[in-house]
């Protein structure tokens, strides 16, 4: 017999949202603020005396996000304080939500969900010894004294305070990639919802992992697959680690898979496994041990008796909520793949917004046109993206004038070669593509008897290539065509060309 360890994950992803203001002040939330301490105000510095307010329009988010995971919605939440001291939290304890969260269960991507609460997030610390974020190396401290180069940690409150949504799935996730793709996939839907921006790089939304190694005796199975049900009955859960500090999806995915590894080869040698908080190293690739992994009772949470208790269902229409909710991601995938366009369009126009906004303004002239929206889609992922990332800073064409240049090659008018020379002009000009096409001699000439006679000439003097033919060469066809495009500089008609040919080799 021998031992197998399959890996269970469990995500808790945390995301800033979008409000005027902060959780519980009146204090601007601004990510994009680069000066320390500016959006603060007693209430998020936690001064004596001062009490919370909550953010009506964060509880709203977060009920339109569990909408969305079609969750249930509590009647009744409350808030909780979560007691720990860092610098990072001025009041000794963050406000959270611990037995009655906003909404329970849901779904994402086939991944079930646990819960989604709203909570303040925390200041930010810098620390001069990192080589992560650098602090500011100021000449002075706060009293006067000189502060060295190295050795000190600076704290910005601007953070403090900000509405700060979690989401907590099921421990469900077994592979790195289907912790990635669920990941992913709720940073679109919190986009798409317009409750966050959702940027990581900014911190606006940050992944933890809780990772553990199902073990069990057993004859060897296939590694390619999770056992099923019926064949975990008699296993044994492993202890969970949490490994914290992922600022990608990348960061994710590796982190997984390198504690996969390191889990498997400690229970490999006969050890066991510590029940931590690790952090994640981008220069090694490796997680790290930061502090033995607390327990819900060393924070000693107990309701805040400075907020009021909940009753959602009278507070906000739930239905008129769900009414609000834009096609969600998921339903634009599905509906997007009605049209047969390939998959990878598909999911450039899911992911990106902006051109999957544009993309539907161009085919919103087609009426309903397969042919057309399928040439359209390919012109918009390869072209226009193109363009796209080359100049970022020039606006795209307007919808119609790339409509238009898709009728144009679909009734034969411009070939693929004009189209992309239009195209390539029409980047930052965005004129008329029949202009562009007439300026530059790019219409493409089917008048068959114009064409008869370079036709004619390029058959006398490719004698052995038209024998070549005769005798069932179809690539000699394709040559002769080729050198028509050629002599007309691309604006013969490749299709008439051809009929011609092929009429006057009979």
């Amino acid at each position: 017999m021998s031992k197998q360890y399959y890996p269970t994950i469990g995500l808790e992803i945390h995301a800033e949202l979008k409000t005027e203001t902060k959780m519980f002040c009146n204090s601007k939330n601004d990510p994009d603020e680069e000066r320390p301490n500016v959006n603060v105000c007693p209430v998020c510095m936690a001064h004596p005396g001062t009490l919370p307010v909550i953010n009506k329009k964060a509880v709203e988010h977060v009920i339109r996000v569990g909408l969305a995971l079609e969750g249930e919605i509590a009647n009744f939440t409350e808030f909780d304080r979560k007691n720990y001291f860092y610098p990072d939290i001025p009041k000794g304890y963050q406000i959270s939500q611990y037995k009655y969260p906003i909404v329970s269960g849901g779904i994402l991507n086939n991944i079930a969900i646990t819960r989604v609460h709203l909570e303040e997030d925390t200041a930010k610390s810098f620390h001069s010894s990192s080589t992560k974020s650098q602090a500011p190396n100021p000449k002075i401290d706060s009293q006067g004294l000189g502060i060295k180069d190295q050795g000190y940690s600076l704290v910005d409150f601007n953070r403090a305070g900000v509405p700060l949504m979690e989401l907590v799935t099921e421990p469900v996730i077994h592979s790195a990639e289907e912790a990635n793709a669920f990941a992913r996939e709720f940073q679109l839907l919190l986009r798409y919802l317009n409750v966050s921006d959702a940027n990581m790089e900014k911190g606006q939304l940050r992944v933890e992992v809780n990772i553990s190694l199902l073990q069990r005796e057993e004859s060897p199975i296939s590694n390619d697959q999770f056992p099923n049900k019926s064949q975990i009955v008699n296993s044994k859960l492993g202890t969970k680690v949490e490994i914290k500090n992922l600022n990608s999806f990348r960061a994710v995915e590796k982190a997984i898979e390198y504690e996969i590894k390191r889990q498997t080869e400690i229970l490999e040698r006969g050890g066991k496994i510590v029940q931590e908080t690790r952090g994640w190293d981008e220069k090694t690739q490796k997680t790290f041990s930061q502090r033995k992994k607390e327990s819900s009772h060393d924070y000693r949470y107990f309701p805040d008796p400075d907020l009021p208790k909940l009753k959602l269902h009278e507070i906000f229409n739930l239905e008129d909520l769900k009414n609000t909710l834009p096609e969600l991601p998921w339903q634009k995938r599905n509906r997007l793949k009605k049209y047969n366009i390939s998959d990878e369009g598909v999911e450039i126009f899911v992911q990106n917004m902006l051109i999957g906004n544009y993309f539907e303004s161009v085919i919103s002239f087609f009426h309903n046109n397969l042919d057309m929206i399928k040439l359209a889609s390919n012109y918009i992922t390869s072209d226009i993206l193109s363009h796209l990332k080359s100049k970022p800073d020039v606006t795209l064409p307007a919808p119609v004038n790339i409509s238009r240049l898709i009728e144009m090659i679909t009734n034969g008018e411009i070939s693929s070669r004009g189209a992309k020379d239009i195209l390539e002009h029409m980047h930052g000009h965005d004129d008329d593509p029949m202009k562009i096409a007439l300026e530059k001699g790019l219409l493409q000439k089917s008048d068959e008897s114009e064409l008869k006679a370079m036709i004619e000439k390029i058959i006398a003097e490719n004698e052995t290539v038209v024998a070549e033919y005769k005798q069932g060469k179809e690539t000699a066809l394709q040559y002769l065509i080729g050198q028509i495009m050629k002599a007309s500089k691309g604006s013969a008609n490749p299709q008439v060309v051809a009929k011609i040919f092929k009429k006057m080799l009979e």
